[in-house]
């Protein structure tokens, strides 16, 4: 069974920083593509960033600069780099692993995942 636990949200205030963690148990993170998505309120899912098999790396235009994704396969741990924070990066954040991509690709659309996290919380206030 596979598994994706986020950590790392919180309460930080705007211009400041915050890393998020996701931990995926069972034998899909080599072979998977990870990514991460918020959701805010009243708002749709949207992709933030992802990292292929080979480590390739993309942004979303919003956090171009400001966040950095990276993956260690030997822990199987995805992480997102938050600086700069700003009020509107307010929304839970899901971390996702696709199954289903080329090595290099990052998928940047929700269907294209099919396992997910619970997400957690990220409140930056003004």
């Amino acid at each position: 069974q596979v598994q994706l636990v986020e950590f790392g949200g919180g309460l930080v205030e705007a211009g400041g920083s915050l890393s998020l963690s996701c931990v995926i148990s069972g034998r899909t993170f080599g072979s998977s593509a990870m990514g991460w998505f918020r959701q805010a309120p009243g708002k749709e899912r949207e992709f933030v960033a992802g990292v292929s098999r080979s480590e390739t790396a993309a942004y979303a235009d919003f956090v171009k600069g400001r966040f950095t994704i990276f993956r260690d396969n030997a822990k199987t741990t995805v992480y997102l780099r938050m600086n700069s924070l700003k009020p509107e990066d307010t929304a839970v954040y899901y971390c996702a692993a696709s199954t289903m991509t080329l090595y290099s690709r990052v998928p940047a659309r929700g269907d294209e995942y099919d396992y997910w996290g619970q997400g957690t919380q990220v409140t930056v206030s003004s």
